[in-house]
């Protein structure tokens, strides 16, 4: 499965649950992750998406690593089974 698979599914996700997978380009920062999703009741969250098996590149890694220390969470989602799990995660916060 393709990255851009995953990503499609992601945002037809958080759009029924009422919110937005807002794609998120930086100009001039890169490695920023790929989605910021909004959610019901100020909910916020930043989404890198990956094809199955890969890892973040260093400059992703450091600027998850920013934004975590910002209080912001980052999740990495390599399959779209992991989904569910991490929609839940953020509306638990």
């Amino acid at each position: 499965m393709i990255e851009n698979v995953i990503e499609r599914q992601l945002a037809r996700a958080v759009k029924k649950m009422g919110g937005m997978a807002v794609k998120f380009v930086s100009p001039g920062l890169d490695g920023v992750p790929d989605r910021i999703v909004l959610l019901p009741d100020k909910r916020v969250a930043f989404v890198e998406l990956k094809a199955p098996g890969k890892k973040l590149r260093a400059l992703q890694e450091k600027r998850k690593r920013q934004l975590e220390a910002l209080g912001f969470p980052v999740y990495v989602i390599d399959g779209v089974e992991q989904i569910g799990g991490v929609l839940d995660e953020i509306c638990a916060t």
